[in-house]
């Protein structure tokens, strides 16, 4: 997995967790009545099978009511999902109980994080986001990286105050 991706996970599983916390019960999907059970095929709805095989209704999963492979009814991130970024990172600071500036420095995000942020990290970081500078001057890569992290987490559905990605 890509550093880029370790990051991505962290901060957008982060927003799967809140909105899985906060999810009271009376909000939760109740389960399909007779879940238990293989509901039978309806005229309404006939299902076309190979010919020479007769047609079967498709098994549903006991809990969700659900045919396997359909969707989930559990919100997954994706690039419409709007992830609070700065949200998230303040949450895991105050977590944390470190003292870091997520919104200036990268090594304090990814500590933030709990994600390996060794120089050796960072520099893989920014091979994967294109950095073209000297990895030897580690002060000017951060705060490129930093930038181009804010930026790389916006176009992949995270929100991020528009002053850390100028």
């Amino acid at each position: 997995m890509s550093i880029f991706d370790k990051i991505k996970n962290a901060i957008f599983g982060r927003q799967a967790e809140a909105a899985e916390q906060t999810q009271t019960p009376s909000s939760a999907p109740s389960p399909a009545p007779n879940a238990g059970t293989t509901p039978a095929a309806t005229p309404a709805s006939p299902s076309v099978a190979p010919s020479g095989a007769s047609p079967e209704p498709q098994a549903q999963h006991p809990t969700t009511g659900t045919a396997p492979g359909a969707p989930s009814a559990t919100p997954t991130p994706t690039a419409a999902s709007n992830v609070d970024v700065a949200a998230i990172l303040e949450k895991a600071v105050k977590d944390s109980g470190q003292k870091l500036d997520w919104r200036r420095s990268v090594v304090d995000l990814m500590k933030a994080l709990d994600l390996d942020s060794s120089l050796s990290e960072r520099k893989e970081l920014a091979h994967e986001l294109g950095y073209t500078g000297s990895t030897d001057d580690s002060a000017t890569m951060n705060v490129w990286l930093h930038k181009a992290l804010m930026k790389k987490l916006a176009e992949n559905g995270g929100k991020v105050p528009a002053e850390l990605t100028d």
